[in-house]
């Protein structure tokens, strides 16, 4: 009787075309192409090359090879790359500026076609080899672009050697480790450059074997350094510029204009739509920037 009352109570099977079946999964849809009209900071355009030049080569400055290259006429004007990087992404600015100066470019001792030859690394060391090489020029004073690295080795160039330096325009630079933005470096774009960097390396260097090298000496140096105070920046005498782009991946904006405020008079320049690459994201508003800079009186 039991069986029975349970049998009634039970609940019927739905038919067979009442089962519900599972929908598809929805199918992902690949990311939207990165349009560089309209996001131009999350693109890294192709590295632009130095034009030619029959003033170019190998200098033994500070017991390492440098690379140097000269264009043009006029006032002085050392550019300084940025780390991992090597003075072709100076490309497009060099043209400009060599309409109405005399611009040098250097790879960075260990960087581009300035081969790994010492341990010793550190913005102090970047700076005195760029002095050195002032000195073979016969250049006792220039204008010094920089950008990354290169604005921080302009920024020490100022400060211990003041005389070298007529003015600075520093693009993307920091003053301590803690302006930098954490995990800024594993950005999208900041990862293609430095995989970009590894492959430019193999075809410039003289001895591309020594990639690893570099990167040991650069790796604590941008863990420990810079540490500019507060009483350096302010003893800054150059007419500066601290510049940066509005979507940088690795510095901080609060930084960037602590920056500008320590140094006295600096101009604070931000650059719209680019990133730390402005210089291959919107290369004319990056020259026009700096020759603005350079030839404000």
């Amino acid at each position: 009787m039991l069986l029975s009352v349970v049998s009634a109570v039970a609940p019927r099977a739905p038919a067979q075309d009442a089962v519900p079946r599972p929908r598809p999964a929805p199918k992902r849809r690949s990311p939207a192409p990165i349009d560089a009209a309209t996001a131009p900071w999350l693109t890294l355009p192709p590295t632009p090359t130095l034009p030619e030049t029959t003033r170019s080569g190998h200098l033994t400055l500070n017991g390492t090879s440098i690379f140097h290259a000269q264009f043009g006429a006029g006032p002085p004007v050392l550019l300084l790359h940025g780390g991992l990087a090597n003075s072709n992404y100076w490309g497009h600015l060099v043209g400009d500026l060599a309409r109405r100066f005399t611009v040098t470019v250097m790879d960075t001792r260990g960087h581009g076609r300035s081969p790994v030859m010492a341990r010793a690394f550190g913005y102090r060391i970047f700076a005195e080899d760029a002095a050195a090489l002032l000195d073979h020029l016969a250049i006792p004073s220039a204008a010094i672009v920089g950008w990354s690295d290169g604005a921080v080795t302009g920024l020490q160039l100022a400060m211990t050697r003041p005389e070298r330096v007529a003015k600075l325009f520093a693009f993307g630079a920091n003053a301590s480790p803690d302006g930098m933005i954490g995990g800024g470096a594993r950005s999208r774009v900041f990862a293609a450059f430095a995989e970009r960097c590894r492959a430019e390396y193999a075809t410039l260097s003289p001895h591309p074997e020594r990639w690893p090298q570099l990167l040991d000496g650069l790796r604590p140096m941008w863990r420990n350094e810079p540490r500019f105070s507060a009483r350096q920046m302010a003893a800054v005498k150059a007419p500066t510029a601290i510049a940066d782009g509005e979507y940088d991946e690795i510095i901080r904006r609060e930084h960037t204009l602590s920056m500008s405020r320590r140094i006295p008079g600096a101009r604070l320049v931000i650059l719209p739509r680019v990133s730390h690459f402005a210089m291959l994201q919107d290369p004319d508003r990056f020259n026009r920037a700096v020759i603005d800079f350079l030839t404000a009186i």
